[in-house]
């Protein structure tokens, strides 16, 4: 018989001190979400200093897009396994925790096999629609077919260290990734600059370290004793599970392909201003890479705390989560800033050494930096409403202030002033709008709720 967690043992996330328990949560998740990252990144370095800038763009513009658009709807919808299983953990829900975590898996598996097969075969065509320039077309679907040989790799770490961390768990995600991250580079360096492999190489690379993270996450929930552990024999969807976690999930999903879209006719529309333009874009993405992991540990943190303490219906505790991580990220995406600000240049010169890359990617970067701060707010209160199963009308909110008006944005202010600023000013102006949408409606919704905890 397994061991399941002890009700007496403290859950630091509903009883510990909130902002310690937040940055003990938040740092192993960022650590994690800097390694993962460099999964990309460490492909776009090899391959942009020892092939060339269009090896460079084949690995980011359109590829990252099309990537970007598809897994984040398969990862939008585990997010509901992950609130889901949060909220009966915080609960001490044995059964439904364990129920939850067998569908998530089983969903894991599915939604892998699917993007696999999709994306193979569908590669031409959605680079097509990307307006990927001619000499970019043969690298880029290279790249993005053996990417998605390795879908199912990408699901099955991605919904268990999700999981894991659901039940307060942040930190062998971390190892995990370390170590990956690692063999990635190495992998990278021995296929591209010793076995000349060029764009197939890192592509190669990212495959194994990404199946070496799978088989490590699903190693470690099997051998858990707590009550989440995974038993192969067990896999299955449970009906009521599967449509709470769709019921969560299906919104995040949509939202992050809606988002993915809007970028993606932001892509097309910088592809025509030519490969500089699509490699300073890659570059400074890899740049930008860093805020947007950074608040990501803030949003799952938040969702985490969020979710257990409301499933332990803890909300004065849960209100004051909400308080802390705000100024918490609020502090390090000033921090980001003023770092970027000063020391762009620098960073770019990491990616490329051709002078007019760089200078596009600088006049990218003053315009984007500055609205940093604000996107603090969407992405905190959305993760605070995620972790109540709040979902639709932030998707909403999101899909309309970000998404539509972005692209509205680009075909309206595009043929009055076809210039790269034009398009990249629709972030900072989305960003404002939605922001300000966001705090509007969850003072809204925590009044709601504070009055019914006076009625009861």
């Amino acid at each position: 018989m397994n061991e399941t967690k002890s009700p007496t043992v403290k859950n630091a996330i509903t009883e510990g001190v909130i902002w310690k328990q937040l940055l003990i949560f938040f740092f192993p998740i960022l650590l994690g979400t800097f390694f993962q990252q460099i999964y990309n990144t460490a492909d776009a370095i090899v391959v942009g200093r020892f092939v060339g800038k269009e090896a460079l763009a084949c690995v980011g513009g359109s590829t990252a897009q099309i990537i970007n658009l598809i897994v984040g709807f398969f990862v939008g919808l585990s997010s509901g396994a992950t609130v889901v299983l949060a909220q009966y953990y915080g609960a001490k829900d044995k059964n439904n925790v364990e129920r939850a975590m067998h569908t998530a898996a089983a969903f894991a598996i599915i939604g892998g096999l699917i993007i696999t097969v999709l994306g193979i075969v569908l590669t031409p065509q959605m680079l097509a629609l990307l307006n990927t320039p001619k000499n970019l077309m043969e690298g880029s679907a290279l790249y993005l077919r053996i990417y998605f040989a390795g879908a199912l790799f990408v699901f099955i770490y991605n919904i268990g260290s999700g999981l894991l961390r659901a039940v307060g768990d942040s930190k062998r995600p971390l190892y995990f990734l370390i170590i990956c991250c690692c063999l990635n580079i190495v992998l990278d360096l021995v296929l591209v600059v010793g076995a000349h492999m060029g764009v197939a190489g890192v592509a190669i690379g990212t495959f194994i370290s990404q199946g070496v993270s799978a088989i490590l996450i699903v190693i470690t929930l099997m051998r858990t004793r707590d009550m989440y552990q995974l038993h192969p024999r067990k896999i299955h969807l449970h009906g009521n599970i599967f449509k709470s976690l769709l019921k969560i999930g299906l919104p995040a999903g949509f939202e992050s392909v809606l988002y993915t879209i809007s970028n993606m006719i932001i892509q097309a529309s910088l592809n025509s201003f030519g490969t500089d333009t699509v490699a300073a874009w890659t570059a400074y993405g890899k740049m930008d890479s860093l805020f947007w992991m950074v608040l990501s540990a803030f949003g799952i943190s938040i969702t985490t705390f969020v979710g257990q303490n409301f499933g332990a219906k803890k909300y004065d505790r849960m209100r004051k989560s909400v308080r802390v991580c705000l100024g918490l990220a609020i502090a390090v995406s000033l921090i980001l800033t003023v770092f970027f600000l000063f020391l762009g240049h620098y960073v770019f010169m990491l990616f490329t050494t051709d002078a007019g890359v760089i200078d596009i990617g600088m006049g990218i970067l003053r315009i984007m930096v500055p609205g940093y701060t604000i996107y603090v707010f969407i992405e905190i209160l959305a993760g605070a409403l995620r972790g109540t199963g709040d979902v639709i009308i932030p998707m909403t909110i999101t899909c309309g202030g970000i998404c539509v008006l972005r692209v509205i944005w680009i075909f309206i202010a595009m043929p009055m002033r076809p210039q790269i600023s034009t398009i990249i000013y629709s972030y900072p102006i989305s960003w404002v709008i939605t922001a300000i949408l966001f705090i509007c409606y969850y003072t809204f919704r925590q009044r709601q709720r504070m009055k019914k905890e006076k009625e009861n």
